[in-house]
């Protein structure tokens, strides 16, 4: 990633809609899919550690990891009390050393060179029964401006994360697309881009809603009840629920 871009993300992750609203959606999966009291959760790819220093914490112990030092910085701004230095391709962490693992829009960068190996290592820190929830972006086609700056390597559709999942050993409990309500703005943005590209490889994030910020963090929460209970058809993103049975 763009090291300007974990900037950015600490400066507005606590009051951007896209962040606020994802919250929203991702408590919901928590409070559906993971039945675990007080699980040890690893935030694989924690990033600025918004995530885990907020809403994550709610739910257990949380443990970040993140191979970029100036991710790491943030989060210690943040007062994260566990933090480990790795890439998500070799986790520094014995078997079953968590319940859950959270990974959010991390597996789709270029210095991750195979999701499948990831995968295998999730599965590896996980204890018996323990889940994976996972969010990437949706559709290649799709690409932007904002994915040159976050260096992606691919978008998903939710045929393949449930494939990379199943490969990987889990059983795939539920998948939705997510960001479906504002789909067709985000739509018309991207391809205004190729006919109209922008001086600079401008992310999202950069782009102010000013008092529109609020109305767009309420639509994109208000999905969350659909996206958590049954599968929404299309979206910006995609969300995976993942287990390792029990033998």
């Amino acid at each position: 990633m763009d090291p300007r871009e974990y900037e950015l993300m600490y400066q507005v992750e606590d009051r951007h809609w896209w962040y606020l609203g994802m919250e929203a959606i991702t408590r919901s999966f928590l409070d559906r899919w993971v039945h675990i009291p007080n699980p040890r959760i690893l935030d694989a790819g924690c990033g600025t550690g918004v995530a885990m220093t907020t809403y994550l914490a709610e739910y257990g112990e949380v443990t970040g990891v993140d191979l970029y030092p100036q991710a790491l910085e943030f989060c210690r701004k943040r007062n994260a009390p566990r933090l480990a230095r790795a890439s998500v391709l070799n986790l520094p962490f014995a078997p079953a050393s968590f319940e859950l693992v959270t990974s959010f829009d991390v597996l789709y960068e270029r210095a991750v060179s195979s999701e499948g190996t990831a995968l295998r290592e999730f599965f590896h820190v996980l204890s018996a029964g323990g889940y994976i929830l996972l969010r990437l972006p949706a559709y290649d086609w799709l690409r932007g401006q904002h994915d040159e700056r976050v260096h992606t390597n691919r978008r998903y559709t939710k045929k393949l994360v449930k494939e990379l999942l199943e490969q990987s050993g889990f059983s795939v409990e539920h998948l939705s697309y997510a960001n479906t309500f504002l789909f067709p703005l985000a739509v018309a943005k991207r391809l205004s881009e190729r006919i109209f590209p922008p001086k600079d490889n401008q992310s999202d994030l950069s782009l102010n809603a000013g008092r529109f910020n609020t109305i767009l963090k309420n639509i994109l929460a208000s999905e969350a009840p659909f996206v958590a209970q049954t599968s929404l058809p299309y979206g910006l993103s995609v969300f995976a629920v993942g287990r390792k049975r029990k033998v």
